[in-house]
């Protein structure tokens, strides 16, 4: 079976403070964008769990994420495990806050459940994605969703309006868990407005999303990062962006427009900035 896997982005990030487990309380509003990676699943005859990828660096055994998803999900069904080949052919950029790893997860999630005929409902297996990392739940639903705990708590969204997406991943990545260990001793110059976005989502109202669109890691950014993540998000406001943001912890920058011209003209001038530059729409 061939499956697509889509990356997400942030529309809003929020941190609303440490928890008694050491996790982060968050509230965010997800959204899929059509830059994905293409992943093959193929039994070989009780070979074993194999991952073979497009990038060398990538494990290649069940420290990958879409192997550890094949063995959740076998163990939640009760199956032993089986042998089977994972290819993974990676467009979306490794350690850029778009979620990767976890689309590729979860587009493992369902194409085993699709071939089992489907026994495990949506609900359910984001729920076995829960087991795999903290944004699989939502790559396996997809679509514009409030996500809310560890990002395991989901509430579907009324739409975002279709539109399109000029992103930049600087040539830098960053370290989520450094991030996160800033971001309790950090201040805050503002935070998102989640709930203008919400209503706005529910409006129809795309520029009224985009005017709301924050990412509170980027005040735990390195002076030098933080720098770099502003002039792509001064580059895509001056191009015509309704609004611009980092996704995740970053350091990928996006922007949404609503003419595509507008948008692959932002990422004809992203190019000058270096890094790895994409257009995308709306999912």
């Amino acid at each position: 079976m061939e499956v697509q896997a889509c990356a997400k982005l942030n529309l809003t990030l929020d941190v609303l403070g440490k928890r008694p487990d050491g996790y982060h309380d968050l509230r965010m509003i997800m959204q899929s964008i059509d830059l994905s990676d293409r992943l093959t699943l193929e039994e070989n005859g009780g070979a074993g769990l194999r991952v073979r990828t497009n990038l060398h660096f990538l494990p290649n055994n069940e420290k990958n994420l879409a192997a550890q998803a094949a063995l959740r999900y076998w163990e939640a069904r009760g199956l032993p495990s089986r042998g089977l080949n994972i290819t993974i052919d990676k467009h979306i950029p490794v350690c850029a806050g778009m979620a990767g790893g976890s689309s590729d997860a979860a587009a493992v999630l369902r194409a085993l459940n699709a071939v089992e005929r489907e026994p495990l409902s949506p609900v359910r297996l984001a729920e076995v994605g829960e087991r795999v990392g903290s944004d699989v739940p939502y790559c396996v639903l997809g679509g514009t969703a409030l996500a809310e705990g560890r990002g395991e708590i989901l509430t579907p969204l009324p739409p975002l309006p279709q539109c399109w997406v000029a992103l930049c991943k600087p040539e830098f990545s960053i370290s989520t868990p450094a991030l996160f260990a800033r971001i309790d001793s950090v201040r805050l110059r503002c935070r998102p407005d989640t709930q203008g976005a919400l209503a706005a989502l529910e409006a129809g109202d795309l520029a009224g999303v985009a005017r709301r669109m924050y990412n509170v890691f980027e005040d735990a950014l390195p002076d030098h990062r933080r720098t770099r993540v502003n002039d792509v998000k001064n580059l895509l406001i001056q191009s015509g962006a309704l609004g611009a943001s980092m996704s995740g912890t970053g350091p990928t920058v996006f922007g949404l427009f609503d003419s595509e011209e507008c948008a692959r003209q932002a990422r004809e001038r992203l190019l000058d900035l270096g890094g790895e530059v994409f257009l995308a729409r709306t999912v």
